[in-house]
């Protein structure tokens, strides 16, 4: 949900710039079961252009045609949608609609804690109820404690007998991927479309620069022994993908001093054995908790063999793991997907 937010930011500051209203949607309860879950969003703007979507396209201009009143009258409200008798999901969708208004302050605040790869929280005040209109609005918390309103008429101190829905955000998922070959090019497209931020490292004696990779944040050639790496944590996956016996070893042994969830590597089942033999001969001390971690051959069983297809089966592979999620398919469920 972060990159959906991301984008919404991005949107409302340049409609700002061009006197466009902006209104926030947001999911802030749910009875029963929907297609997304409480804290999705979307931007409705005064020019009829949807930035996000808080279903599956089938809420989205309904909301619109409601939000028509917060326009006019720049009044929030709460709306619902009724999901059981039109969609199959089950679930009724209580959606907060406010008017979103972005500060200057806001603004850099909100770049800074990008930056600096901090979660923040946002809460919404409303009232449970169709059509219901009073002092409702969100607020925005970042890690060192800024605060700010979505809309400059919330009036914080009227917010003690609402419900509220809170939310903690983590930055954005992290991709580092170690490779500068086709295959880690179709890797870094897919996990951008997935709102991933992605890094990239490639090899001194082949360096790429980054239009090479498009939609990557970065993309830098040096050795692993001389990298200076930083923020690789449980909120970081790597994938290796050099094609290079000897590169993946020396990343391998890199990488012992960071902790990321997930660490994936390209390459042939007959060489995982080989690769840990002498990751064992040059670290003795290394940690089952860091083994555990490594994926080689990297990926999920699906057939894979195009580069593209490859790319998705590692994905997927991350998904499940930062979802703690063992993999089979849906069809072999009887109850809910979500719990």
């Amino acid at each position: 949900m972060t990159h959906e937010f991301k984008e919404i930011i991005q949107q409302a500051s340049i409609n700002q710039q061009q006197g466009i209203q902006n209104i926030l949607a947001t999911v802030v309860d749910l009875d029963g079961s929907s297609y997304r879950k409480p804290g999705v969003r979307m931007l409705l703007s005064s020019n009829g252009k949807i930035i996000g979507a808080i279903s599956g396209g089938c809420v989205e201009k309904e909301i619109q045609r409601r939000a028509q009143s917060v326009f006019e009258n720049n009044k929030p409200k709460i709306v619902t949608y009724d999901g059981r008798y039109r969609l199959g999901c089950e679930g009724i969708l209580y959606v907060l609609l406010e008017p979103f208004y972005l500060s200057t302050e806001f603004i850099d605040a909100f770049s800074k804690n990008s930056k600096e790869r901090r979660p923040y929280d946002i809460i919404s005040f409303f009232q449970k109820e169709d059509e219901a209109h009073g002092d409702f609005g969100s607020i925005i918390q970042f890690n060192n404690q800024q605060i700010f309103t979505f809309s400059k008429e919330f009036n914080t101190e009227k917010t003690g007998q609402l419900a509220n829905f809170k939310q903690t955000l983590q930055p954005l998922f992290r991709l580092l991927i170690i490779g500068g070959e086709h295959d880690a090019v179709k890797l870094c497209t897919l996990a951008t479309q997935l709102g991933w931020e992605v890094d990239v490292i490639t090899s001194i004696k082949d360096p790429k620069e980054l239009i090479d990779f498009p939609g990557a944040k970065s993309v830098v050639a040096q050795t692993p022994e001389l990298i200076q790496l930083s923020q690789v944590n449980n909120n970081t996956a790597i994938v290796i993908m050099n094609h290079n016996f000897t590169y993946d070893l020396r990343w391998l042994i890199k990488l012992q001093e960071q902790n990321p969830i997930y660490i994936g590597i390209l390459g042939a089942a007959k060489r995982r054995e080989k690769l840990f033999n002498e990751l064992f001969e040059f670290s003795p001390d290394i940690t089952d908790e860091f083994l555990d971690k490594i994926h080689t051959p990297a990926g999920l069983n699906i057939g894979a063999e195009t580069p593209e297809e490859i790319a998705l089966s590692i994905l997927a592979e991350i998904l499940s793991v930062i979802r703690n999620k063992e993999v089979f398919s849906l069809k072999k469920i009887t109850g809910r997907i979500h719990e």
